[in-house]
C-alpha cells in the first residue's frame, strides 16, 4: 500500500509530511488571526516545549520556547523520556496559554508516574512567560478548554487530562477528566469528574475540547503511542457528557495499513482557517522498513479535515490513513529565511536549534566565547544530572554533522567529543581522550542498553597538540563517524552502526524521544577540564 503523490485540486497545496521532521511528538495547533502556532513535547531536553510559527501551513520557523527558567522547569534527575510530555497552547482573545506536564519519573514497570501540570501564560508567543501555576497530578496530558460567549459559551475555562490508575488490575487510563479553572483564584475549583472512559482501543489519553454548532467535540489519542495509534473523536451536547462516539472511529490511524510510509498516526489538534477550513495536527513516525525502527522519532505531520456544518467530520483524502502527501487549504505562501548550515557560536546565546539535557547551558558552564562554545567536563553521558552536552535534532536519515575541537586532556577520565545521542542509556560517541600508551587519541564508544563499549581494540593516536575534526555521517539505514587531523583529509574510524540502534523501539520499547547530534564533554576526575567546539555544521541530503 503506497500513498501516491497526484497534482492538488484547486485552493490547495500540497505539503509532504512531516511538516516538523525528527523529534517533534504530541503537536498542539492553534490558529490566531492568520498566524498558526504548534506545540510540541520536548521531554527530558532543555528549554522546554517548542513553538513553531507558520502563515500558510507550509513554512515552519522556530518561534519560542517558553520554559526558560529553572522556576518554571527544574528536570534534574527526571527519567529518560520524562519532563515534558504532550503541552496544550490555547489563546483566549488576550494572552496564550501553555499547560505543559513535568514527568518526574515513570517506567514500564513503575505502578505510579509522578506527573504534575501547570499553567504558564504569555501576552505574546515570544513572551515573557509567566511563572507557573500548579494546577494538578493526577496524570498526564492536559489541555485548557476556553468556553468563549462567541461559540455559545459562558466564558469559563476547563482543564482536562487523563487520570493515571496506579492500582494492580485496573486500566491504567482511567478516563478523561474535566475540572473548572479560575484563572483570577489560579486554581482548580468545583468537583473533578471523568467525561469519558474510551474506547475499545483502550489507552484513552490527550484530550482536547472544540465546540461547534452546539456540539462539544472531545478528541483523544488511543491505543498506545506506537503502531495501534489512533485519534478517537466523540461529541455531546453538553461538556459534561455523555460522549457519542463517531460512526467511523478512529478518525486516523495507520494500525491495519504498515507499508505506509507514515506511521503511528495518533495524538491529534485541530485547527480552522479564518474561512472553517479544517487541518488536523498529530504525531507520526517514519520506520526504516515496515514496523521497523523510527530513529528520527516521533515528528508531526497535517492532514485536511472536511466538517460539514452539524456532522462529523473525516479526513478530506477520505478513509482514515495517514498521507504522506496532504493537500491542504492554500494560503499565501510565506516562506521563512534559511538557517546557516554552519554556527561559529557567536552571539550572547546559543542558537534556537541547540539543546542541553535537563538544565539550562549556563547551569553547565557552556560559554560563547571568541574560539568558539566552551563546555566544561562534566559527568558521565549515563548521568541523569549535570551532562555537559548541547545538541541538535536529526532530522533527515542522509545527514551530517561536523565540528572542530580544541581539547588537552590529561588522562583518560577526560573526554570530549561528537555524539549521536538518544538517551543516557543509549548513545554512540567519537571522543578524544589520553591514553597512557598512545597519548591524544580517538575511540568510537557506544553505550546500548545500558552496555558500554569501545570499538577500537586500540585508541587512534592524533598528535598532542591542535584541534581535530569530528564528523557523525548518517547513510540511510546506518551512520558512522570520521574524523580530519593536521590539516588532513577525513579519515573513517570505527564501525558502521544500524540507524535504528538510538529509535524508541530498540531503546526500551517504551522511549519517545529521537535522535540528536550533539557535542559533548565529560571530566569523571571532577576538575572540570574545558573543551571548545570551535564551530559545528549540520547538513542534510549529503
Amino acid at each position: 500500500m503506497t500513498d501516491t503523490l497526484s497534482p492538488p485540486p484547486a485552493g490547495t497545496v500540497t505539503v509532504t509530511n512531516p511538516v516538523l521532521p525528527g523529534f517533534h511528538p504530541d503537536p498542539s495547533i492553534l490558529r490566531v488571526g492568520t498566524d498558526y502556532y504548534l506545540a510540541t513535547s520536548t521531554f527530558q531536553w532543555w528549554p522546554g516545549v517548542a513553538i513553531y510559527h507558520s502563515r500558510d501551513l507550509v513554512h515552519w520557523r522556530l518561534a519560542a520556547r517558553p520554559l526558560t527558567r529553572v522556576s518554571q522547569l527544574d528536570m534534574r534527575g527526571n527519567a529518560d523520556s520524562g519532563g515534558i510530555w504532550a503541552p496544550c497552547l490555547t489563546h483566549d482573545g488576550e494572552q496564550f496559554h501553555l499547560i505543559y506536564t513535568d514527568v518526574k519519573s515513570w517506567g514500564i514497570a513503575e505502578a505510579f508516574k509522578d506527573s504534575h501540570n501547570y499553567l504558564t501564560t504569555a501576552p505574546a508567543i515570544e513572551g515573557p512567560w509567566s511563572e507557573p501555576v500548579s494546577l494538578n497530578s493526577s496524570g498526564f496530558d492536559p489541555s485548557l478548554f476556553h468556553d468563549v460567549p462567541e461559540q455559545g459559551g459562558d466564558g469559563r475555562k476547563w482543564l482536562l487530562n487523563m487520570v493515571w490508575d496506579h492500582r494492580p488490575g485496573r486500566n491504567a487510563f482511567a478516563g478523561i477528566a474535566l475540572q473548572e479553572y479560575d484563572p483570577w483564584a489560579k486554581r482548580l475549583v468545583g468537583e473533578r469528574s471523568v467525561i469519558f472512559t474510551g474506547t475499545d482501543l483502550r489507552v484513552t489519553e490527550g484530550p482536547h475540547v472544540y465546540r461547534r454548532d452546539g456540539w462539544y467535540y472531545l478528541l483523544t489519542a488511543e491505543g498506545g503511542t506506537s503502531w495501534e495509534h489512533a485519534v478517537t473523536l466523540a461529541r455531546s451536547r453538553s461538556l459534561h457528557g455523555p460522549y457519542e462516539v463517531h460512526p467511523d472511529n478512529p478518525l486516523i490511524t495507520a494500525v491495519d495499513a504498515p507499508d505506509l510510509p507514515v506511521q503511528k498516526a495518533g495524538h491529534a489538534s485541530l485547527v480552522s482557517t479564518p474561512d472553517d477550513q479544517w487541518v488536523m495536527a498529530h504525531l507520526c513516525g517514519r520506520p526504516l522498513s515496515p514496523r521497523g525502527a523510527c530513529p528520527l522519532g516521533r515528528e508531526t505531520a497535517l492532514q485536511a479535515i472536511e466538517w460539514p456544518p452539524g456532522d462529523w467530520p473525516r479526513l478530506a483524502q477520505g478513509g482514515r490513513h495517514p498521507a504522506r502527501h496532504a493537500q491542504l487549504p492554500a494560503l499565501p505562501p510565506h516562506p521563512w529565511p534559511a538557517q546557516p548550515a554552519r554556527d561559529e557560536f557567536q552571539g550572547d546565546t546559543l542558537r534556537p536549534e541547540w539543546l542541553t539535557l535537563r538544565v539550562p547551558a549556563e547551569q553547565l558552564g557552556a560559554q560563547l566565547t571568541p574560539a568558539g562554545l566552551v563546555l566544561p567536563g562534566r559527568e558521565s553521558l549515563m548521568s541523569r544530572h549535570h551532562v555537559a552536552l548541547v545538541g541538535r535534532r536529526l532530522q533527515a536519515l542522509h545527514a551530517r554533522m561536523r565540528t572542530e575541537l580544541s581539547f588537552d586532556p590529561q588522562d583518560f577520565q577526560q573526554m570530549a567529543g561528537l555524539c549521536a545521542y538518544y538517551d543516557s542509556r543509549n548513545w554512540v560517541q567519537l571522543r578524544l581522550s589520553r591514553d597512557e600508551h598512545a597519548g591524544r587519541a580517538l575511540n568510537v564508544t557506544s553505550c546500548e542498553n545500558g552496555v558500554y563499549r569501545e570499538h577500537l581494540p586500540q585508541d587512534v593516536p592524533v598528535g598532542d597538540a591542535g584541534a581535530v575534526g569530528l564528523e557523525v555521517r548518517y547513510s540511510g539505514h546506518t551512520f558512522a563517524f570520521a574524523y580530519r587531523a593536521a590539516g588532513a583529509g577525513w579519515t573513517p574510524v570505527g564501525p558502521a552502526f544500524p540507524a535504528g540502534l538510538l529509535s524508541d523501539e530498540h531503546c526500551g520499547g517504551l522511549s519517545f524521544t529521537g535522535t540528536f547530534l550533539a557535542l559533548t564533554c565529560q571530566d569523571l576526575s571532577g576538575q572540570r577540564r574545558p573543551a571548545t567546539f570551535h564551530w559545528a555544521e549540520y547538513r542534510e541530503g549529503v
